[in-house]
């Protein structure tokens, strides 16, 4: 088997005047067709992404960006929901508040009220039972002096009948008691 001088086995060093004479995009010859080439390629690559990659790209931002304002509005209507909820807890507080006090006051008022009835109830009795025992006090002092003003008059007529011997008139030693006694 004859070797063919143009067969390279990988063994072999090849020249680089065998190749055509250098850097294939930089030959002569192929330039032109590589240029128009490059102008197609670049035109096609130029159409492809400004109809269809950057139109896809900015509906994704476009989209992207209404779902943040969306986001933010409903973040701001929670916002708002939330203050308002807060507001009618306050006010809701506030009523009951107040509607504590007014009961409160209510129930103090009435209890003030019955404490008054009981207290002046309580006045009239006491003031009957006073009148009563006055009464019993007059009629047991009235009682008494009448007790004394015998016991007062028996004691000085034996004190007279002691002193001078002889007992006095009942009518005068009864009339010399009742003086002193009005005194």
């Amino acid at each position: 088997m004859a070797q063919n001088p143009k067969t390279i086995t990988s063994t072999e060093h090849v020249p680089a005047s065998e190749h055509g004479g250098g850097f294939p995009p930089f030959q002569k010859e192929t330039f032109a067709s590589q240029i128009v080439w490059l102008v197609i390629t670049f035109v096609a690559l130029y159409l492809l992404i400004s109809r269809i990659a950057i139109p896809r790209i900015g509906g994704i931002f476009e989209e992207r960006d209404k779902r943040i304002q969306g986001d933010f509005a409903d973040a701001q209507r929670a916002k708002e929901d939330s203050e308002a909820a807060l507001a009618a807890y306050e006010k809701a507080l506030a009523d009951a508040r107040n509607r504590a006090q007014a009961i409160g006051a209510e129930i103090r008022d009435k209890l003030h009220a019955e404490a008054e009835v009981r207290r002046k109830a309580l006045e009239e009795q006491l003031n009957k039972q006073l009148a009563e025992a006055e009464k019993t006090i007059a009629t047991t002092k009235a009682g008494a002096m009448a007790n004394v003003r015998g016991i007062a008059v028996e004691t000085a007529s034996a004190i007279v009948e002691r002193l001078i011997g002889t007992a006095p008139p009942a009518p005068a030693v009864a009339a010399a008691v009742d003086e002193t006694l009005k005194r």
